[in-house]
């Protein structure tokens, strides 16, 4: 016939109606006969067997047979029994598992009431030992390899893409974890999608024969995920033609079928009832929201300058050597502090060097985040912004450790986004010992103050001389950072058109409103304590 669907590729859909009103239509109907060979008649004449030919098609093959056509609507999960299951779970020797028992009850309920309400068309549930052979790949070459149960839940795990790592593993690393966490699990093990698969399967056995499970054919097969989404494979027909199959064997029967979403569809009524409840389920959560967030939105104090800084150490370039990791930390000037709690250092991890453009390029993507407060107190002092401190170094497989580089990295003062590069230098020493060191054994000169870099947290002097230091330029640094500011200082620029002062200055300004509204603050408090205790000195006086 030229009007079968040949495309049997798999359709999706998502829904967030329960699975459980899922409906779908499954037709089958037979197009050629079983028995369309000829037949022969063996016929006794005179003593001699003679072989006549009979007519093609015998009468019994010529009428329809009841199984020839067969329609049934799926639920979700629902379990039709195929012949051959039948047969297996009436045997009690056959029960093994829970489920097996609970098949077992089910045939011999359905054989108490007559039969089974199916012919050819059964399906297998999720919790069936069932994986579909098209989908099954082969572990080995051998033809007479079977399935495991391990290998068919595998089957529905997909795994985690793991790009090729370039650099050799350490010997000295245990790659077993004999105490995993759970973290650990979470992000090294196999990804498993939680799903539901539903199999709808047609037997296609000859009558008056044992059915086999070669016999069994899939149909269409159905899965669900916990986010709503549903494959089919093959999709409903619609418009289309059925779908064909045809048996394998000398029988060689071909039968067409098709897919029919049946599914009740919902009243406007219960459209308008449902669009109702969505709006109330959004309102009451956006109020629940609210209340355990607030509706004020968290200032700093006033006078104060609250910096968020989000930034990432991505790369770093030319350097001497391989295998590198960055020591940083945050040096806060004067008038600038954070919270006891927050720790202002870090060390990266160890990254390989690959050729980029000529250059040795070591990618970290470490990233890193400071909260950290601003507040004036004189406005005669210029102000200060924090600076990052980083040391390059790196470490070889004999454990030799090397000092690359030394460079400082300035906040900027500007909310947004900032890409830096920071270029580095290292000290060499005063005599030829050093670099020799340096090569065979390890080890370099090191700044005994990392802050030397820039200018020095212990230097009080006006004028700052390190003529007579040898050193020597070495790789970069390429740094991300994204500052966010918030004040309230910011409030009277929104609010008035003309900006009639710097940030330090309204910070400043602010600084001396903060003392009075601390000032105002304590006579209110202490005026309602009088208050109180007026109130009670009457109270007893009245008394007695």
């Amino acid at each position: 016939m030229d009007n079968w669907s040949t495309d049997k590729s798999t359709a999706y859909y998502r829904s967030r109606d329960p699975i459980n009103n899922f409906r779908i239509k499954v037709t089958l109907h037979r197009i050629t006969s079983a028995t369309i060979i000829p037949q022969h008649n063996v016929v006794q004449q005179e003593g001699q067997s003679h072989v006549e030919m009979g007519d093609m098609g015998s009468k019994a093959s010529m009428g329809p047979r009841p199984d020839d056509r067969e329609e049934f609507t799926f639920q979700w999960q629902q379990k039709l029994f195929s012949q051959r299951e039948m047969t297996e779970y009436s045997n009690k020797s056959n029960v093994l598992t829970y489920l097996d028992e609970k098949y077992n009850h089910e045939v011999t309920s359905l054989e108490q009431k007559g039969g089974r309400p199916n012919k050819r068309i059964f399906s297998y549930v999720d919790h069936d030992r069932f994986t579909n052979l098209e989908e099954y790949d082969t572990m080995t070459t051998s033809p007479n390899e079977d399935q495991s149960f391990l290998v068919e839940r595998m089957s529905q795990v997909r795994r985690r893409r793991q790009a090729d790592r370039g650099g050799n593993i350490p010997r000295n690393k245990n790659l077993v974890n004999m105490k995993p966490t759970e973290d650990f699990i979470r992000n090294n093990h196999v990804i498993n999608t939680p799903q539901q698969t539903m199999y709808i399967m047609a037997d296609l056995s000859a009558r008056n024969r044992t059915p086999e499970l070669s016999d069994e054919y899939v149909l269409c097969t159905i899965q669900v995920d916990n986010n709503g989404v549903i494959s089919i494979k093959p999709d409903f027909n619609r418009s289309r033609g059925p779908y064909r199959l045809e048996t394998e064997g000398e029988r060689r029967e071909i039968y067409e079928y098709t897919l029919q979403h049946v599914s009740k569809a919902m009243s406007s009524q219960e459209q308008d009832r449902e669009h109702k409840m969505y709006k109330e389920l959004y309102a009451k959560h956006i109020e629940t929201l609210a209340a355990s967030v607030g509706e004020q939105f968290e200032m700093p104090p006033p006078g104060i300058l609250r910096l968020n800084l989000y930034g990432e150490i991505v790369s770093a370039r030319n350097f001497e050597y391989d295998n590198l990791h960055i020591n940083f930390f945050l040096e806060l000037p004067r008038n600038w502090t954070s919270d006891h709690g927050q720790q202002l250092s870090g060390v990266t991890h160890t990254a390989a060097t690959k050729v980029e453009d000529k250059d040795n390029v070591a990618y970290f993507s470490y990233p890193f985040e400071y909260e950290i407060f601003f507040r004036n107190e004189t406005e005669d002092d210029m102000p200060q912004w924090p600076l990052l401190f980083l040391q390059v170094l790196s470490v070889d497989s004999w454990q030799r450790y090397r000092t690359e580089g030394y460079g400082y990295c300035s906040i900027p003062s500007a909310p947004g986004v900032h890409h830096k590069t920071t270029h580095t230098w290292r000290p060499v020493g005063n005599s030829l010992v050093d670099p020799m060191r340096r090569f065979f054994v390890g080890g370099s000169p090191e700044l005994e103050d990392p802050t030397y870099t820039a200018v020095p947290t212990t230097f009080d002097g006006q004028r700052l001389s390190k003529f007579g230091f040898r050193t020597e330029s070495s790789g970069s640094i390429q740094i991300k950072l994204y500052c966010v500011q918030q004040s309230q200082a910011f409030l009277e620029t929104t609010t008035k058109k003309r900006k009639t002062a710097t940030l330090l200055d309204r910070l400043g300004g602010m600084s001396a409103q903060s003392n009075i509204m601390n000032v105002l603050d304590a006579f209110q408090k202490a005026r309602k304590r009088m208050q109180s205790a007026r109130e009670n000195l009457a109270s007893t006086m009245g008394a007695a």
